[in-house]
């Protein structure tokens, strides 16, 4: 891959599509393509020539995980198109699988796709190769959000010197690996938990009529938090100053809920204040957790990834709120444009 003047496309059709990168000095065509299978989503990545072979687009897709036979026939329809272009010739075909689903879904693959390789690559792995990737290649990637500047992103500036970090990914469930290197045993799994994701659209599926994840976040946006927590302005009906702690900081997730006659009244309980509840509740406990891991292994750059992110504006800022908070202003939180793709362009590139 010539990535000499790679860029992020700024072309898109909804808010939560991930959008493509464009490499402009790439003339050679690129057939395989690499799947990255959550429990939650799959994601796939694949290269597309200009029909002039003057540059190509990185090309980024999400499903979501129980529809995999619909993932898989857009993995076909791609190498049917491949397959019919002048430039393929008699190139072996291949698809990169990572991820707990590659191993899961092997037999449904191989079934799906004769004669296409099918390989296999560690997960972990992966996501360490894709986000070296991304932060050391594409300018305007990574980036920290504060949503009380004018401009809320902050673009980072790529940079070479990026060890230690710590990725905390963010998909069904967490895992939060410490980074000490760019060798293929300089990484190690230092802490995750099993609030993740998954977690968040498990409950709000329970709660909510919300039908897809990305609808669950939309819901959210219009929501009330302080309809279903509990504040310490709720238990105090002020600052508590002396612990730092401000009347609107949450002091118990859906502490609001269990009144008398809470249960005889659940219909005042709106879809949109639990979703906020919710996505608070998962995204602080996140957040915490991966400040003391960080301050545990002094470390001060923390990457999350994860399609859990979604480039939301809510749980973006929860957060970066929480690193700041419980680190005195000392770590940041950082994010990426590609959060979403990190195993799927890491097996890519493998």
């Amino acid at each position: 891959m010539n990535i000499v003047g790679a860029y992020v496309s700024e072309t898109f059709h909804s808010a939560h599509e991930t959008r493509d990168i464009f490499l402009p000095n790439q003339t050679e065509h690129v057939s395989q393509i690499a799947i990255d299978i959550g429990g939650t989503l799959a994601k796939i990545t694949y290269f597309t020539l200009s029909a002039d072979c003057k540059g190509g687009r990185l090309h980024f897709k999400t499903f979501e995980t129980e529809k995999v036979d619909e993932c898989i026939d857009y993995i076909v329809t791609l190498l049917k198109n491949v397959a019919q272009q002048p430039y393929s010739g008699t190139t072996q075909q291949i698809l990169k699988a990572t991820g707990g689903g590659a191993y899961l879904y092997y037999n449904k693959l191989k079934s799906r796709l004769p004669g296409v390789i099918i390989q296999k690559e560690d997960e972990m792995e992966c996501l360490i190769t894709g986000l070296n990737f991304f932060i050391t290649e594409i300018p305007f990637e990574v980036f920290t959000y504060n949503e009380l500047d004018a401009n809320p992103i902050c673009f980072e500036e790529r940079s070479k010197n990026i060890y230690p970090y710590m990725l905390v990914n963010i998909g069904s469930g967490v895992s939060i690996l410490k980074v000490d290197g760019p060798g293929p045993n300089d990484f190690s799994r230092i802490s995750g938990t099993s609030l993740g994701g998954g977690t968040l659209w498990g409950l709000l599926s329970l709660l909510t009529d919300a039908s897809s994840f990305d609808d669950m976040l939309e819901i959210s946006k219009k929501g009330d938090n302080r309809n279903v927590d509990l504040l310490v302005g709720d238990i105090y009906g002020t600052d508590y100053s002396k612990l730092g702690l401000k009347s609107s900081r949450i002091a118990s997730s859906f502490g609001k809920v269990f009144r008398k006659g809470a249960r005889q009244n659940k219909e005042k309980f709106e879809s949109a204040d639990i979703s906020k509840s919710l996505l608070y509740m998962v995204s602080n406990n996140i957040g915490q957790i991966a400040y003391l891991n960080a301050q545990q292994h002094g470390i001060k750059r923390i990457y999350f990834g994860g399609c859990f992110i979604r480039g939301h504006p809510i749980t973006m800022n929860s957060l970066s709120y929480a690193i700041k908070f419980w680190s005195n202003g000392e770590m940041k939180a950082l994010f990426l444009r590609h959060e979403g793709h990190l195993g799927a362009i890491g097996a890519y590139l493998r």
